[in-house]
């Protein structure tokens, strides 16, 4: 099995992804002045690095985003296929995405050599707005993201899967090579508890197989679009973080949409609202329709191996308790109806 990709732990690694992004930010004509403000920490640490502008030449304020990359996950060929999807999708009207700052040359990725490795980084405009409340979740909220997610494939309709960005197919969720590590190894799984999922991730992978990758169902997909990847900015909706993008089936987008909260009780009713978003911007199939719970599932298992494969990460803290468990429900709920239906877990 190949291994997951290095993790950010900033209790070692903060000196490092702090010269990185300074590095990055120079090479964008930064000053060494300029002033670095650590944002967030999850697959890629992230900054705001800012100039201010003075009485007399006000118009020389600048501030822009800084991704410092994690090792091993992207090399730079993937990256800068990211940048162009980003570039491309900037042109599609009534679609706002975060936007990649380059070089004049039109580089948009900086390597950077750290202790001989090779680290990367990249710029990104500031995009002004907040994330939507999590904690008041509205059938609004997912009316926009089944909106945003139908929008953003449509986009990418046609298009072949030769598009430089890795996959989230079997083989690389759950299967033999999962790219945030195995299900099994996740934190709180006791053999019990494995036994009692291992049965719904047969289903799960029959259901899939039955559904197939045909190119109506399966592409180019953000692969984390949920409330915490929008920014709202009075009645402009911007979408960011598109560092998982890669191949895979479109439907998963809905199972980001849900992500750690998979057993609410709510999720038919935002289920529900997210398929009135996406429906008016895109035909999907009573068949389609039928796989949303599959893809919840996956999702989840691919959760619970990465919540393992991240122990420093913030949602260890907030969802270690009944992760776990809370898999098992959802699991026994998936077999009880053939995995064709959602039922409270």
């Amino acid at each position: 099995m190949t291994p997951p990709a290095a993790v950010l732990d900033l209790a070692s690694d903060r000196a490092t992804c702090d010269r990185i992004a300074a590095l990055a930010a120079a090479r964008h004509g930064f000053p060494a002045t300029a002033r670095l403000d650590l944002l967030a920490v999850s697959e890629n640490a992230t900054y705001r690095v800012s100039v201010p502008g003075t009485a007399e030449a006000p118009g020389t304020a600048d501030t822009a985003i800084v991704r410092v990359h994690r090792p091993g996950y992207h090399d730079a060929a993937a990256i800068a296929a990211e940048l162009d999807w980003l570039d491309e999708l900037s042109t599609h009207p009534g679609l706002e995405v975060i936007r990649p700052r380059r070089l004049p040359d039109g580089q948009g990725v900086i390597s950077v050599q750290i202790d001989g490795t090779e680290r990367y980084a990249v710029l990104f405009e500031v995009v002004e707005g907040s994330n939507p409340d999590e904690a008041g979740l509205t059938g609004r909220d997912f009316r926009l993201l089944g909106r945003m997610a139908a929008t953003l494939h449509e986009c990418v309709a046609g298009r072949g899967r030769d598009v430089g960005r890795f996959a989230w197919d079997w083989e690389h969720t759950l299967g033999r090579w999962p790219r945030w590590g195995r299900w099994q190894d996740g934190p709180r799984v006791t053999a019990g508890r494995a036994a009692a999922i291992a049965p719904a991730v047969d289903l799960l992978r029959e259901r899939l197989a039955g559904y197939g990758m045909a190119p109506q169902r399966y592409g180019l997909i953000h692969a984390d679009l949920r409330l915490a990847n929008l920014l709202r900015h009075g009645d402009r909706v911007t979408v960011i973080d598109f560092d998982d993008c890669g191949l895979g089936w479109f439907l998963y987008d809905f199972a980001s949409a849900v992500s750690f909260l998979e057993t609410d009780p709510r999720v038919p009713a935002w289920q529900e609202a997210w398929l009135a978003g996406y429906r008016e911007v895109r035909d999907l199939g009573a068949a389609d329709e039928a796989m949303l719970p599959s893809f919840v599932l996956l999702r989840r298992l691919m959760l619970l191996a990465w919540l393992g494969s991240h122990p420093h990460a913030v949602e260890n803290a907030t969802h270690l308790a009944d992760f776990a468990e809370g898999t098992v429900r959802l699991a026994s709920a998936y077999l009880a109806t053939g995995g064709a239906r959602r039922v409270a877990a």
